[in-house]
């Protein structure tokens, strides 16, 4: 980009796409010249924070603004066509996940940004907490041995406040595609993105089992996956339990030779503590404070300013949006054991 900073537009300026908005602008990364969103009042709050961004209509006005990259924080149906329009036109994108509401729309998106040679990648914001960071130091190093469970748990006391949410058409599932895909990732990031030949999951909505075609969507999953090593992988996500506290939120991650944890700290979605696993005994590594909210935006846009081409580790993102799939019943079961790292 011949030592300028990178154009930003950002679509959809709700609290999620501010507070991306605001890291990128703090981080000095990028200048962000538009912004749009169909409500005037997130559009108002976006425009206090980058008084110098022209306000747009959609879309096609954004890509009129000889954009480098563009920020989606819309709902989920739109991301992965608002995705590949962009790219499309050379855009390079940072997206609200899921980046599509199965691996289709997600395969597409990858191979738009694949042959555009532009960066893609997805808000999946666990990664950049310091603790989950130090944990995935402590596996790489060796310290835990050999990974051969995993135990990943995200509930949530609330509910999403949108109705969307609860259209699957819309939404493409529940609890699962919304919480768990953060818990799917953080898995299969720390143990390399193994072949995953074994997958089930089960689904409920209100206390009731869901089958595969409910038009309904789910409020509460559980899924237990088996890596071509042998890990095991066991999940559960929920909205609205009971859960005596606003969240639980945890990744352990058990070895021959330790174990370590993510977890959420008094019910807090924003405080999180790194805990070393020995035996009875156990270590906090380091807890708050942590402002890792938008470190993944800010971690795109700086990798954007160095030139914004494609990035083969978006890969991963239809690895796990394969692995979703299988755990909604999209994919045939004679098809299970040839998903796997490819």
């Amino acid at each position: 980009m011949s030592g300028r900073l990178p154009r930003l537009g950002f679509l959809g300026t709700g609290w999620i796409g501010r507070h991306r908005l605001q890291a990128i602008r703090d981080a000095g990364l990028a200048e962000i010249v538009a912004i749009a969103d169909a409500a005037p009042e997130a559009l108002d709050a976006a425009a206090a924070l980058v008084p110098g961004a022209r306000r747009l209509p959609d879309l096609d006005a954004l890509l009129g603004e000889r954009l480098d990259g563009l920020v989606i924080a819309t709902p989920s149906a739109q991301h992965a066509a608002q995705a590949l329009q962009a790219l499309r036109q050379g855009v390079a994108v940072f997206c609200q996940k899921p980046l599509g509401r199965d691996a289709a729309e997600v395969a597409a998106v990858l191979q738009a940004a694949r042959q555009a040679d532009r960066l893609l990648a997805v808000d999946l914001s666990y990664r950049g907490t310091a603790a989950m960071r130090r944990i995935r130091a402590l596996a790489d190093s060796g310290a835990l041995g050999r990974i051969h469970a995993v135990d990943l748990v995200f509930h949530n006391a609330y509910g999403p406040d949108k109705p969307w949410f609860y259209d699957r058409a819309h939404s493409g599932g529940g609890c699962l595609i919304d919480l768990g895909v953060h818990l799917l990732d953080l898995a299969m990031w720390v143990l390399g993105f193994p072949a995953v030949p074994q997958a089930a999951g089960l689904l409920q909505a209100q206390g009731r089992p869901l089958p595969p075609d409910a038009a309904e969507v789910e409020d509460y999953a559980s899924a237990q996956l088996q890596t071509a090593e042998g890990t095991l992988l066991r999940l559960a996500c929920s909205w609205r339990l009971h859960a005596g506290r606003e969240a639980v939120i945890g990744a352990t991650f058990h070895g021959t030779e330790g174990g370590a944890a993510l977890r959420n700290i008094g019910g807090s979605f924003y405080d999180f503590e790194a805990v070393q696993l020995r035996g009875t005994r156990e270590e906090v590594l380091l807890g708050p404070p942590d402002d890792w909210g938008g470190r993944a935006a800010t971690d795109w846009a700086a990798s954007l300013a160095q030139g914004g081409r494609f990035d083969p580790a978006a890969a991963e993102l239809l690895e796990v949006a394969r692995l979703l799939d299988r755990l909604y019943g999209r994919t045939p079961a004679v098809a299970l054991a040839a998903v796997g790292a490819g």
